[in-house]
This record gives structure tokens, C-alpha cells and sequence, in this order.
């Protein structure tokens, strides 16, 4: 089961059952203030020192079959190769998470993320499953990450997907968008624009 939720809803879920064990894998600097045990690829241990942390070496993770209540992945998906075994090492190590990605527009908009993301996702309202595909760079980056987190206070459905599975993660992979002829939209072409329309603006 996979469905849309928000990290409000989810925190508060969490908030009220102290005694889950609570994975958030790939976190970084920013972990949930509710997570148990910390993982990520690079040594955090200093950082998290009051945590439970554990770096992953492989691409198995390090975990006992449903050794967690909930897992949290937010960020992390979009940037591993074989997301696929990723997913499904998820669903091994709990029977629950929530799962936080960039939406299409999110993806385009950040600098960062033109070299750093792999897959570029939509969620299926239809069929309750996330749509994925090779991703693909449709418009010049032009904000950074602390801006996009700053847009994300007032247009986070815009650019953030916010899903929590239970049992099963449901996903398919649809490459079609990338066959498509779309141009490319450069940044200069969006300040062209821009400026034509405040000079027309100023003008009348």
C-alpha cells in the first residue's frame, strides 16, 4: 500500500509510538528528531553521537528482515543507481516508512541536483504507485538548494512528494518522457521573457 501523506502528519504519527525502532537512512545533517538509528554512506558518527548510527559499505544494508517499525528515505531514492534493490531492501528492513522526493519541477529547478539525481519520479493517483524514469534536465537550474527550501515553505506540493507505504512499495518504470521532443528551456530564454514582460509592463 502506498499513498500521498506530509511529513506534518508523519511526525505526528510518530510523536505518539515512543517505543518503534525508526530508521532514517540517507539523511545526512538532517535527521529526524525521531529516528532510533542513523544510516548513511558517509561517517556520521560524530555528528549523531547521541544516535545509534550505522554507515552502509553495501549496497545489501546492514539490517535484520523487518528489524524496524518505520524507515524514513527522504532525498536518498533519486540517487541510487539500482533504485529498484534499493526499494526492496526497504520493505525487508520494516513494514512501514515514508519515502520524500523531488517532484519533476523540483528536480529542474535546483543546481545541485543536474548532476547529483539519477531518477526523476510522479506518483500515480490512479494506480497508487511512483512513476519512474532516467531523469531529464528540461530547464536550466537556477535556484540553489537553501532556496528551494525556502520556496518549499509556501509551494512544497509543487515540489516535493510526499508518500508512506505499508507492506509494499508499488512502482513502475516509464521512460517514455525521455523519448519526447522536448526542448530544452534555457535560463536566458526565462530572462528574456521575463524582462520583455516588466519592459511592456513599464511601457503602457
Amino acid at each position: 500500500m502506498l499513498r500521498r501523506t506530509s511529513i506534518n502528519f508523519v511526525n505526528e504519527t510518530l510523536s505518539k509510538n515512543s517505543n518503534w525502532k525508526i530508521l532514517d537512512i540517507g539523511c545526512g545533517y538532517t535527521a529526524n528528531k525521531y529516528a532510533t538509528v542513523i544510516a548513511d554512506i558517509q561517517d556520521l558518527s560524530n555528528f549523531y553521537k547521541d544516535k545509534n548510527f550505522v554507515k552502509i559499505k553495501d549496497k545489501k544494508l546492514p539490517f535484520r528482515n523487518n528489524e524496524f517499525d518505520f524507515v524514513i528515505s527522504s532525498h536518498v531514492i533519486e540517487h541510487v543507481e539500482d533504485f529498484e534493490f534499493f526499494l526492496k531492501e526497504l520493505e525487508r528492513i520494516s513494514v512501514k516508512g515514508y519515502i520524500e522526493l523531488p517532484s519533476r519541477l523540483g528536480d529542474n529547478l535546483v543546481f545541485e541536483n543536474e548532476k547529483d539525481h539519477i531518477w526523476w519520479f510522479t506518483y500515480d493517483d490512479v494506480n497508487n504507485q511512483i512513476v519512474a524514469s532516467k531523469k531529464n534536465q528540461l530547464i536550466d537550474p537556477f535556484i540553489t538548494v537553501s532556496t528551494a527550501k525556502m520556496f518549499e515553505n509556501v509551494f512544497r506540493e509543487s515540489l516535493v512528494l510526499e508518500l508512506v507505504w505499508e507492506d509494499k512499495i508499488n512502482y513502475k518504470i516509464d521512460d517514455t518522457i525521455r523519448h519526447n521532443n522536448f526542448k530544452r528551456i534555457s535560463f536566458f530564454k526565462l530572462i528574456k521573457k521575463y524582462l520583455s514582460k516588466k519592459i511592456r509592463t513599464i511601457l503602457r
